[in-house]
């Protein structure tokens, strides 16, 4: 059997490129007290907790007097790169904002009920729900309009949004992470400034907070550099979503197992109702998986045929198309430190989801409230050191995000021994809070799992690749610059992997070559995992999200 291996045709981490040690100035130089590099959850969370301390600090006498907070986005509008399914635990929304009415925050539908199901191809059963699964008080959410409601509130606390700012680089001196770089805009496809060309600018910090969500290529970096990476490596999966206007909505939340996937494939679908006319409907796919030609987008556009969807999507309109990757590796695969000199690590750039429960939104803000409490004393005592900022991991590991994901710790690794006996041990995981069985760790990174060559999937139905990058509201200029470094040795067959693998169509097979439509991309980060390596792009670049 003709395997590939694709972390021999991956290019390494450039860590000369992202961390960068007493560089020389470059543009202009932006002063802020602390920064929050991402404006997700976490990061709009951690800085309005940071506001909310300092502002009570100085009304009780305090003496920070004006501390400047800076949230830097890499897209043109917040909540334009913001994906997620998206059920939300309500706790940590709740206590940022305790003055605040449930109407008031931006909650869309109370969970009504939960329904799990195992598919084959023409039918369903229903199963249990597992514990982990129940949504009781919970409520479905478009993260968009969090993230959009975040920083409405962010913005009259004073804090400094930065929009179409990406962060290219970590500013140090020594270890001391002293900011960050953004990246320059307006340079033309051989990388020449054009006539819209704006320099880099550099926003230094006396703390940085890394926020910038799954795959961060600043906090992989940070990591490889200080050698604070976990013996067991993360693990991906890939989300592709659509919200569809519909006739009538379910009133439940839908999970389901087994088709469209293959056994040795792990992952599902979903379907949320956002509204009594509106649907969010995807599937995940951990990027484990074994063959070369699996097409997580087009294998969504099979399950739209299936009847337990295809009664609610018949009549009904696809609004918005995106996707995303997912880190699944839970406890075991988080840092051996989330913290350094001068920086916090949050959120999905560290990994803080939990993948049995499908939960990682209230993970992240609670980690950017940690942050913020964290920079808080840090700025009292005026000691950015390790030591000081130490405190962070301690108040995670003291936290309910180390009492739910501990539990859960060894899961979605068990379902490295396939669909059925991974289903089993996860079972047995769930009735002894991940007692036993034990021994469930890996040491493989998704690049170093093998991937039998299959025959390649030439299916067309449904919505194209071409189709699904307009809905996603794409708005990269055709004449950027490549920020996908391709590897070396791209046969043709690893060139049909990178096409199935991407849900736009930025790879192509053409005879034995691979073609890369850069404007295409919009940031999943997929191939980042087990292909070309994925940096910035001028701000404002990639999907402009409405409703995900």
């Amino acid at each position: 059997m003709k395997t590939i291996t694709p972390l021999k045709h991956q290019k390494s981490l450039p860590l000369d490129q992202l961390i960068l040690t007493n560089p020389s100035p470059v543009g202009e130089a932006v002063p802020m007290d602390v920064v929050f590099v991402g404006a997700g959850p976490a990061g709009l969370t951690g800085a309005i907790r940071l506001a909310q301390l300092i502002k009570k600090d100085n009304e009780n006498g305090g003496t920070l007097g004006d501390i400047q907070i800076g949230v830097l986005e890499k897209a043109a509008n917040l909540g334009g790169h913001t994906l997620s399914g998206a059920v939300m635990n309500p706790k940590v929304i709740r206590e940022l904002f305790p003055e605040l009415a449930d109407a008031d925050l931006p909650l869309r539908k109370k969970v009504a009920g939960d329904r799990v199901y195992m598919l084959t191809p023409s039918g369903q059963l229903r199963l249990p729900t597992p514990p982990p699964m129940h949504n009781d008080g919970n409520y479905v959410v478009s993260l968009c309009e969090v993230v959009r409601f975040l920083g409405q509130k962010a913005e009259e606390l004073g804090i400094n949004i930065f929009t179409s700012f990406p962060a290219d680089s970590i500013l140090t001196d020594g270890k001391m992470v002293q900011g960050v770089r953004t990246t320059p805009a307006g340079l033309m496809r051989d990388s020449s400034p054009g006539s819209q060309y704006m320099p880099p600018n550099d926003i230094t910090a006396k703390i940085t907070v890394l926020a910038d969500g799954t795959r961060s290529a600043l906090a992989q970096a940070y990591c490889a550099w200080q050698k604070i990476n976990s013996e067991q490596p993360q693990i991906y999966a890939l989300g592709v979503k659509e919200i569809w206007k519909v006739k009538k909505a379910p009133l439940e939340v839908t999970h389901t197992l087994g088709y469209p996937l293959p056994t040795d494939a792990f992952g599902g679908s979903w379907m949320y109702p956002l509204a009594d006319d509106m649907i969010s409907f995807g599937l995940v796919v951990g990027l484990d998986y074994k063959s070369h030609s699996l097409d997580t987008h087009k294998l969504l556009q099979k399950l739209k045929s299936h009847p337990l969807f295809k009664q609610y999507l018949d009549g009904g309109e696809i609004v918005e198309w995106g996707a995303k990757t997912i880190p699944e590796g839970g406890w075991n695969s988080l840092p051996k430190r989330m913290h350094g000199d001068g920086l916090l690590m949050t959120g999905d750039a560290v990994g803080l989801v939990n993948v049995p429960a499908l939960k990682g939104i209230h993970y992240a803000m609670q980690s950017g409230v940690f942050a913020a409490e964290t920079a808080f004393d840090a700025l009292k005592k005026n000691d950015f050191s390790a030591e000081a900022l130490s405190t962070y991991d301690s108040k995670i590991k003291n936290s309910f995000i180390k009492d739910d994901l501990y539990k859960v710790r060894n899961m979605r690794q068990a379902f490295k021994s396939g669909f059925y006996l991974g289903g089993i041990k996860a079972s047995l995981m769930t009735a002894t809070a991940g007692l036993f069985p034990g021994g469930c760790g890996h040491s493989t990174e998704d690049a170093a799992e093998e991937k039998r060559i299959d025959k390649v999937n030439t299916d067309s139905a449904g919505l194209s690749k071409v189709d699904a990058v307009y809905l996603s509201g794409n708005k990269t200029r055709d004449d950027i610059p490549q920020h996908l470094t391709v590897g070396t040795d791209i046969s043709g067959d690893v060139a049909d992997m990178y096409a199935a693998l991407c849900p736009a169509g930025v790879y192509e097979r053409q005879g034995d070559k691979l073609i890369v439509n850069a404007p295409n991309c919009i940031d999943c980060k997929a191939t980042d995992v087990i292909g070309p390596r994925w940096q910035p792009r001028e701000g404002g670049s990639g999907p402009d999200y409405k409703l995900m």
